[in-house]
C-alpha cells in the first residue's frame, strides 16, 4: 500500500468548526470551487450528446482535439497543433499525479517542481517512489540531482501565488531541461485569468515558439476547463504538445481505461468554441478579486503575486520573520471572523506565514468576507 500523507485539507476541520460559530455562517475562501452556474451552451452540448452508447477513445474525439487546437491558436497563439499532439484527460488533477507513472519513472529519477506548489506534483513523485526537488531553476541544483531529472513541472500562473512566468524564464527551463533530457511540463489551467499587467496580455505557453523555439520536443501543456468554464464537476482537461509522448500517453492510457466520458466531450467542443462566456465569467471574478484585495490591504494585510489565477496570496506584515505556526495563526483568525481559508504551509515550507484566499464564492459570500475583513 502506497504511503501517502494525509489529504492536507482535512486539517481545516477544527477551523471549519469555528467558523461555522458566526452568527450568520461560514464564508468558504479555501478552495477553488466553481460556484457559479455551468453555462447553458456547455449544459446543452451535454444534453444533446447524453445518447451514446459505445465505448469514447481515450484520445478524445477527432472532432474535440481539433476544438483544443483550435483554442491554443486563437487563445494562446499557438500554431501548428495537430491531433496527433492531444489527448483528452479526465480532469488535470488526475494527469498532473498519475504523469510519473504514465513516463516509466522510478526510484532513481528526480522530479522538480516550484518552491511553492500544488502538492499533487508532490504526490506524483511519491506514487512511483522518485525524488521529488523544490526549484524555481534548474541552475538552483547541484550535478549529483541535475543528472537525475527526468520531469520538470511549471506551473504558470501558479497556484497558489498567482505569479506569471514570462517567455524568456519558461525558455530558460526549458533550455535547460532539453540538455539533461528531460520531460518539461506545464500547468497551465489559469491562463485564460490574467489581471493588472496580464489583464490584456496573452499569457505564455510552453508550447508558443517563443518557449519552445518552434519545437515541441519534450514538452506538454496541460489545461483544465474546471476554472475558466465552471466545468470542475465534468473532470474535463487535456493535454498537448510532443507528439510522441502524446501517442504513448494515449496507448497506456488505453490499455487502462482512462477515458473522458464521450458526452463530456462534445460539451468540451461547445466549450472550447465559445469565448463569450469565458468573458463573462472573468469579469465576475475580476469583480470578486478587486473587492477582496481591496478590503485586505485596508485591514492591515499584504497581497503578495496574485497577478493571475483565482488566489490571492496574503500574509501579515507585521510578521518578519513567518513559521507555520504564523499561517496557521492567521488562519484562525480569519476563522474567528467565520472565515474560512487555506495555509500557505500546504504549499511548502516557502509558503509559512502566508494564507491563500480563493475567488470563487457567491457575490453574496464576497459581501459578507469584505464586511468579515474589519474584525481581522
Amino acid at each position: 500500500m502506497l504511503d501517502l500523507p494525509e489529504y492536507p485539507w482535512q486539517l481545516l476541520a477544527p477551523y471549519k468548526a469555528t467558523a461555522a460559530q458566526h452568527p450568520e455562517g461560514v464564508v468558504d475562501l479555501s478552495i477553488g470551487a466553481p460556484v457559479d452556474p455551468t453555462p447553458d451552451v456547455i449544459q446543452d452540448a451535454l444534453r444533446s450528446a447524453a445518447n451514446w452508447p459505445g465505448y469514447p477513445g481515450s484520445s478524445g474525439t477527432d472532432a474535440l482535439r481539433e476544438a483544443i487546437a483550435s483554442w491554443y491558436h486563437r487563445r494562446r497563439d499557438v500554431s501548428g497543433l495537430g491531433v496527433e499532439h492531444i489527448a483528452a484527460t479526465v480532469g488535470s488533477k488526475e494527469f498532473i499525479a498519475w504523469l510519473p507513472v504514465l513516463l516509466g519513472l522510478g526510484p532513481d529519477d528526480v522530479i522538480v517542481y516550484p518552491t511553492v506548489a500544488y502538492p499533487t506534483y508532490d504526490i506524483g513523485a511519491k506514487i512511483v517512489g522518485a525524488t521529488s526537488v523544490t526549484a524555481d531553476a534548474l541552475d538552483e541544483l547541484d550535478e549529483h540531482t541535475r543528472a537525475r531529472v527526468k520531469l520538470v513541472w511549471l506551473n504558470s500562473p501558479a497556484n497558489p501565488t498567482g505569479i506569471v512566468q514570462d517567455a524568456a524564464t519558461m525558455r530558460a527551463i526549458v533550455d535547460d531541461a532539453r540538455q539533461l533530457g528531460a520531460v518539461v511540463a506545464s500547468d497551465e489551467c489559469y491562463a485564460e485569468l490574467g489581471w493588472d499587467a496580464w489583464e490584456d496580455t496573452p499569457i505564455p505557453s510552453i508550447l508558443h515558439d517563443s518557449v519552445s523555439g518552434g519545437d515541441l520536443t519534450g514538452l506538454l501543456s496541460v489545461y483544465s476547463l474546471s476554472k475558466q468554464s465552471n466545468m470542475a464537476g465534468y473532470r474535463a482537461a487535456f493535454v498537448a504538445g510532443d507528439a510522441q509522448l502524446i501517442a504513448a500517453l494515449i496507448n497506456l492510457r488505453s490499455h487502462t481505461g482512462m477515458v473522458v466520458p464521450g458526452p463530456i466531450q462534445h460539451a468540451m467542443i461547445a466549450a472550447l468554441s465559445d469565448d463569450q462566456h469565458v468573458v463573462d465569467q472573468k469579469a465576475r471574478y475580476r469583480s470578486r478579486r478587486q473587492q477582496l484585495l481591496t478590503a485586505l490591504v485596508a485591514a492591515g494585510l499584504s497581497v503578495e503575486h496574485s497577478e493571475a489565477g483565482l488566489y490571492l496570496w496574503v500574509r501579515d506584515p507585521a510578521v518578519t520573520e513567518p513559521t507555520a505556526d504564523d499561517s496557521w495563526a492567521l488562519v484562525d483568525r480569519f476563522a474567528q471572523a467565520g472565515m474560512l481559508v487555506g495555509p500557505g504551509v500546504f504549499y511548502s515550507a516557502a509558503g509559512n506565514g502566508y494564507i491563500r484566499l480563493s475567488l470563487t464564492a457567491t457575490d453574496d459570500d464576497i459581501h459578507q468576507a469584505v464586511a468579515r475583513l474589519t474584525t481581522v
